[in-house]
């Protein structure tokens, strides 16, 4: 059986966890999920990073020790993970004393090799990232990370010698193109490393400065670096070097991070990896931020989402689902109430909320609420919606085994609103009332066996509501006894005669809560002493900053197949998921082949809705001129994506 490991970067403990706490987990737990379904042997580690100046710091801070203070923290992580649904193997603390011995096994190792030296070092120390900068790193004199200038400190310490191994790092990466995913990280770390002599790395500090830390085998006044410590967990929980984890899981190891500790994964892992002599991990695999307004999550700036509150008011399965639909894997991503109760409405309750509650309510209205055994005649909408079911299932696991979560839920929809469709098409209610019921049982066993290959695709994603439209459909769920690989060619695997729900409520609809410059129904309040609405005064800063206006390329545009003033145009914003599609109302106006390579602007933002039955995620800007249309657009030629401010 192949193996799989993943591994989230262990958490600092200078803080509670956070929506980008939430997201790494439920992404990781997700794949873990989907190579079950595929057949694989997997694993899922995560844990928390526990040394440093920081973790001092934050303990002083509380009026605790640093031990009390890692032990609280490392329990809030802990007991997150069960309320996301996030079901890891195993959880790490830099602590334990397991780990400990495999840092300094590891220490001792390289430095017997000569790979470590005694040196003295000026540099600029950022305490927040806990490590030294360049000149060349620094923008404008500060840390890019925390935007503060950092320390100058010179002292005596350990090195790595990390240059040394500069050359067959680059080599490693342009052998092996999906070492580091996705591309554009790729590229960056080998900029990085052709663009100049890489330096040593520093990796003891003083105990005179720093006690709470790994203790040097070769030298006891000093400890170890955070970093050197922390990425060892990798190994050190499959317990390196002879532990059956560690020759099972390790040749398939993927890391998962966000963007912000990319050199430590991509540059010193690998590094010290090559000598202690390991080898390699199988990928790093690099997500961006989840921004608020356009700007990062930060305590301080007070804009931080606590995962629990939007569960609390949204659901588990679809606060997992807007996660890993929202965000193209690798690029940043803005989160916002509006966009995930306008997913839930449009993806979950209108399409496939939708899908489920009439289809059941259908069998039970024609055929008592049981599974009808289909006829062997199929017309030609049965094998267009299977080939479509092929297809979207194909897409599905393809992108999903690639990290493209969006890519692959979007496939999976496209198979959603297809069923939808050939209800709408095939008519079930006319075949009833025409007694045509051996093509009826045909089409409702078509609905239904698609139903249950979607569910056991989005276990993954949506594991409590999978579970539940299963029930619905009969159907016990076991993850061990799928595979996934299977399911694009197999057919018949729903058993006729099995009972289904009357109905599913599994998502409904859901409006935005009212805020404060709302009133008790949603609607906008009045202005006090005023009589007017707050909407014919003048915009504030902060609205115009709500709007995310984007310059993309036209792609193609067809005619809305219910609608003769409406077009269906593809837009390239710049997006991983590739061109999205605008529903405008521009037909009168413009042809087709008019529209096809010009850049327009677009309302990126908007919430995505339905016109017509097509889905719109956007909203082109363009200026009525007496009897013509103008289309809003750069006066000169611009990058897919570019924003407009």
């Amino acid at each position: 059986m192949d193996s799989f490991y993943i591994t989230t970067p262990i958490f600092y403990v200078n803080a509670k966890p956070h929506l980008g706490h939430a997201y790494t987990g439920i992404i990781a737990d997700a794949v873990t999920r989907f190579h079950k379904l595929m057949g694989r042997d997997t694993f899922f580690l995560t844990g928390t990073d526990e040394h440093g100046d920081k973790i001092v710091k934050a303990a002083e801070a509380n009026g605790e020790t640093p031990k009390e203070y890692v032990d609280k923290i490392s329990g809030l992580f802990q007991q997150l993970w069960p309320s996301l649904k996030v079901e890891n193997d195993k959880f790490i603390r830099t602590t334990d004393a397991a780990h400990i011995k495999v840092v300094q096994d590891v220490l001792q190792k390289v430095y017997d090799k000569g790979d470590i030296y005694f040196g003295e070092y000026g540099g600029h120390y950022c305490f927040g990232c806990e490590r030294f900068y360049t000149e060349k790193e620094l923008v404008d004199g500060k840390c890019p990370q925390h935007e503060t200038e950092p320390e100058y400190i010179a002292e005596k310490n350990y090195f790595f010698k990390m240059s040394k191994y500069q050359g067959w790092l680059i080599e490693h990466i342009k052998k092996n193109p999906d070492f580091i995913r996705p591309e554009r990280y790729r590229k960056e770390v080998l900029s990085l490393l052709e663009s100049g002599a890489l330096e040593d790395l520093c990796i003891s500090r003083p105990k005179s400065r720093l006690e709470w830390g790994i203790e040097l085998p070769f030298d006891t006044e000093y400890v170890c670096y955070v970093w050197f410590d922390a990425l060892i967990n990798y190994i050190s929980a499959q317990g390196w070097p002879d532990g059956d984890g560690f020759k099972e899981y390790w040749p398939a190891a993927n890391h998962l991070i966000a963007k912000d500790i990319l050199k430590p994964h991509a540059v010193f892992w690998p590094t010290m990896l090559k000598s202690a002599g390991i080898e390699p991990y199988q990928h790093l695999n690099v997500h961006g931020y989840w921004l608020i307004k356009d700007t990062k999550m930060s305590k301080s700036l007070g804009n931080v989402v606590e995962p629990l509150e939007m569960i609390k008011t949204y659901g588990l399965d679809a606060f997992r689902y807007f996660l890993l639909r929202e965000m193209s894997f690798g690029q940043d991503a803005s989160f916002s109430e509006e966009a995930l109760v306008g997913r839930l409405n449009a993806d979950l309750a209108n399409d496939l909320g939708n899908l489920f509650n009439r289809t059941l309510s259908m069998t039970h209205k024609y055929f008592d609420g049981v599974i009808p055994a289909p006829d062997d005649a199929e017309e030609i909408e049965d094998a267009e919606i299977k080939k479509l079911g092929q297809n979207s299932m194909e897409t599905f696991q393809a992108e999903f085994e690639q990290m493209r979560f969006a890519r692959a839920l979007e496939g999976l929809w496209e198979l959603v609103r297809g069923l939808n469709k050939y209800i709408d098409t095939v008519q079930p209610w006319a075949l009833y009332k025409n007694k045509n019921m051996k093509r009826l049982a045909t089409v409702m066993y078509v609905m239904l066996e698609n139903m249950r290959k979607i569910a056991v695709h989005v276990w993954p994603v949506m594991p409590e509501a999978a579970v539940n439209m299963l029930k619905q459909l009969g159907v016990e769920f076991d993850p061990r006894k799928v595979d996934l690989s299977k399911e694009m060619d197999a057919w018949g695997l729903l058993d006729t005669g099995t009972a289904v729900a009357e109905t599913s409520n599994l998502f409904p609809r859901v409006d935005l809560p009212a805020t404060d410059e709302q009133g008790k129904n949603g609607k906008q309040a009045k202005t006090p002493g005023k009589g007017k609405p707050e909407t014919e005064l003048f915009a504030e800063f902060e609205d115009f900053q709500k709007l995310d206006l984007r310059v993309g390329t036209v792609v193609n545009v067809e005619k809305h197949p219910d609608a003769d003033r409406l077009l269906l145009v593809r837009v390239d914003l710049g997006e991983a998921d590739g061109p999205r599609q605008v529903v405008a109302g521009l037909a009168d106006f413009f042809q087709p082949e008019d529209l096809k390579g010009r850049q327009v602007v677009v309302v990126a933002n908007l919430k995505p809705r339905k016109l017509r039955k097509q889905l719109s995620q956007g909203m082109i800007l363009a200026v009525k001129n007496g009897e013509k249309m103008e289309l809003l657009t750069a006066s000169g030629n611009v990058p897919e994506g570019s924003k407009v401010s």
